[in-house]
């Protein structure tokens, strides 16, 4: 059933995203709300299918590379869709929803069975140490997607050539501000979810840092981040050195979480597609 409820959930986030970017082209304004109605009926069955899956595997789902991206498509909706609630910020669905899509669908055709879980993952550790980072990827993800606009919108006022796409984008202020805002709330989550991963390795391997690849990157990621946010708080860091950084940091984060896992040999690598 979880598998059948993630291919639905994948569908109405692929529905949402090309109402997003529907809008983003016409400006219709009926696009966008439908666009997040049928993002909100993807997020709940989303929801329900992580709920089903917990209870027929006895774990909260997120050890395996099909529940990771299933989270993390799951986790981005939610981020977005409570930074469109706070901004009024429809546009960004159209940078953020296909993303979300593109991780649901590839998880909808992975292995996905219940597996017995690893005696190292056994912990109350893991929701905890998983569930932060996840959720700071996906305010990254979402300050990734104002980086694109803000770079998009700068190139038109310096070419004084403004497209159609002008009209659809929020002033670079707003988008700065974003992209700060999410700064300051994914940076935490990203602290947070290293700590507690570190508490957990000294339960689980007896050590609080073994420099397994997936460490190392996380922590490359992690002073990235720092820089972008010392560089604001200290040099007057803005705009479009914020935002090429915005976009470095979530490329680095793409990378801890996905290329690490499956090319670099280590503690946190998926085996195979199933995780």
């Amino acid at each position: 059933m979880q598998i059948a409820l993630l291919k639905a959930t994948a569908l109405f986030y692929l529905v949402g995203a090309v109402l997003y970017l529907y809008f983003i082209f016409t400006l219709t304004e009926r696009g966008a709300r439908v666009g997040r109605m049928f993002l909100l009926i993807g997020v709940v069955l989303h929801g329900a299918g992580f709920v089903a899956r917990y209870f027929a595997a006895g774990y909260t789902p997120i050890t395996s590379l099909f529940e990771s991206l299933s989270f993390s498509a799951f986790a981005i909706v939610c981020v977005f869709l409570g930074f469109e609630l706070r901004y009024n910020l429809r546009v960004l669905g159209a940078f953020v929803a296909p993303l979300a899509f593109f991780f649901s669908l590839v998880a909808a055709f992975l292995p996905g069975e219940v597996r017995t879980l690893a005696p190292a993952l056994n912990s109350y550790w893991l929701p905890v140490h998983v569930i932060l980072l996840f959720f700071g990827n996906a305010v990254f993800a979402v300050a990734f997607g104002a980086a694109i606009m803000y770079l998009m919108m700068e190139k038109q006022l310096k070419r004084k050539k403004l497209g159609a796409i002008f009209k659809r984008l929020p002033s670079l202020d707003v988008l700065d501000e974003i992209n700060y805002r999410c700064l300051t709330i994914g940076f935490p989550l990203l602290t947070l979810g290293i700590i507690t991963g570190s508490i957990w390795a000294e339960y689980a391997w007896g050590s609080y840092w073994s420099w397994d690849p997936k460490e190392v990157w996380s922590l490359i990621t992690w002073f990235l981040y720092a820089a972008l946010l010392h560089g604001r708080l200290t040099v007057g860091w803005r705009g479009r050195k914020a935002a090429i950084l915005a976009i470095a940091g979530f490329c680095a984060v793409l990378f801890t979480f996905l290329g690490v896992n499956l090319l670099l040999p280590g503690l946190h690598t998926y085996t195979n597609l199933a995780g």
